[in-house]
């Protein structure tokens, strides 16, 4: 069948006075379509009616689709099970065209974006092969929405510690950060609702305030409002990973930046530009950077066990022997574990990242030979308690002897109730634990706060606190 183009030349030739055959010499058709076309005397295609097989079971199919959950396939099987003699591509057809059992497409629109109005941020988990093993990493992404600039990392996992990592890094790389961070509604920024009334963790709220932007969640379900970031995930699985092995996570970045500024230079045909030359432009409109970007780290509490480590997400670090037993300060930034004994660095690591059960360990934080602690000397909690109340030693060495598993333990427990109780209570209730070898710290607890009781609180016989008397004048 012609279509309106060439309806509308046929009548158009016709009217200049070509002949019928001519006509249909320079359209390529049939004398007798070009007669067919004149004698309607208008380009319009008309229309060809076509019985549908499916229109006389139309109550039918109406009645079927809500019982059958809108499966077309069970609804086909239910009409010929009642005598019904039409195909399912014909059921499917009609459905289709009469608007049943699905709604009608909707039209999708665009987003507009002025020069540092807006960056999307979001995750998605990729398939990686790192030496010989092929591990499940993060793939972290931003994107500048006017200029399409991308950046992307990989991590072992993400959280907001992560997260933090990455933005600080993405926006260094970009130089500044756009006035909105667009994210999914993840909780790993959010705190509370979703969409528009979306409220951000204060942690992730005071990041975004040092670098002068604020985050902002799109509706549920209205991917459509981040694909300036959903979009490229599928080309960075099938381009960036395709054929490409790493020897860790830090290969694996570097890859990762250098394919981001290979893409950034690349001309796209939807821009007539490359992101790289749009970034000229939005890079003036960029909030600057503060003047120090702090280390972002993760901050942790741990005490030096008894072979001179400390362990932090399933990996033990060394530190200096002498600080056996103590409380440290531990800063995991993104490839270091810095070590503190208050304000003093004792020690750092190159962080083990995707392994566990590993032990790092620095020579020099190791005695030579000779110059260790000898097994029979004292710890240095024996020594500071001791130094302090020289008349507990009968119990130390008692209870050394007695249970000596539970030593360092009863060590600082005695050193509270040192710093807690007052000297003569504790001093008597520790007789009387030597005397009859009490060695629960627990009970020795309250024999002491019984002690105390006793000696520093007069109670009447009905249980109430009498008031000292006033001194008398004269």
């Amino acid at each position: 069948m012609l279509d309106q183009g060439n309806r509308t030349a046929i009548l158009l030739l016709r009217r200049q006075g070509h002949s019928i055959r001519a006509i249909a010499k320079a359209l390529h058709v049939c004398r007798d379509t070009v007669r067919e076309v004149l004698r309607a005397g208008n380009p319009e295609v008309p229309e060809c009616p076509r019985p549908e097989k499916a229109e006389a079971h139309r109550e039918e199919i109406l009645e079927l689709l809500p019982k059958c959950k809108g499966n077309l396939v069970r609804v086909h099987e239910r009409l010929l099970d009642q005598g019904a003699a039409l195909s399912y591509q014909a059921l499917t057809g009609f459905c289709r065209r009469h608007g049943i059992g699905s709604a009608p497409p909707s039209i999708s629109g665009s987003y507009e974006f002025q020069p540092g109005e807006e960056m999307q941020h979001d995750t998605s988990p990729h398939r990686v092969r790192i030496g010989d093993r092929t591990l499940l990493a993060q793939d972290a992404s931003l994107v500048l929405c006017h200029s399409r600039m991308l950046f992307h990392q990989y991590y072992p996992t993400f959280n907001r510690f992560w997260c933090k990592v990455f933005l600080t890094e993405a926006l260094e790389f970009f130089g500044g950060a756009c006035a909105r961070c667009m994210i999914d509604n993840t909780h790993v920024v959010v705190q509370q609702g979703t969409g528009a009334a979306m409220i951000a963790v204060p942690e992730m709220a005071a990041f975004g305030e040092r670098f002068g932007f604020v985050f902002r969640a799109h509706a549920l379900g209205h991917a459509n409002r981040s694909a300036r970031v959903e979009r490229p995930f599928d080309f960075i699985e099938n381009n960036f990973l395709a054929g490409r092995e790493f020897k860790d996570f830090q290969d694996l970045n570097r890859q990762a930046r250098e394919w981001c500024e290979k893409v950034n230079a690349t001309r796209k045909r939807s821009l007539q530009a490359s992101p790289r030359e749009l970034f000229l432009q939005e890079r003036l409109q960029l909030r600057a950077l503060p003047i120090h970007v702090p280390t972002v780290y993760q901050l942790h509490h741990r005490i030096v066990d008894g072979e001179g480590f400390i362990n932090v997400q399933g990996n033990r670090y060394s530190v200096p022997y002498i600080l056996v037993g103590r409380q440290l300060e531990v800063r995991e930034t993104k490839d270091r574990i810095e070590v503190y004994e208050g304000p003093r660095e004792v020690a750092a690591h190159a962080k083990v990242i995707a392994a566990l059960n590993q032990r790092v360990v620095e020579p020099s934080h190791r005695p030579r030979r000779g110059e260790g602690r000898s097994k029979l000397a004292s710890p240095p909690e024996e020594v500071e308690l001791l130094a302090t109340e020289p008349e507990l030693k009968d119990y130390v060495m008692a209870f050394r002897a007695r249970q000596p598993g539970r030593y360092l333990r009863m060590l600082r427990r005695l050193q509270a109730m040192v710093r807690d109780y007052p000297r003569a209570p504790l001093l008597m209730a520790v007789r009387v634990a030597t005397t009859y070898g009490l060695f629960d710290l627990d009970r020795l607890d309250r024999l002491v706060l019984k002690h105390v009781a006793r000696d520093y609180f007069v109670l009447d016989v009905a249980g109430e606190l009498i008031p000292e008397e006033e001194p008398h004048e004269g």
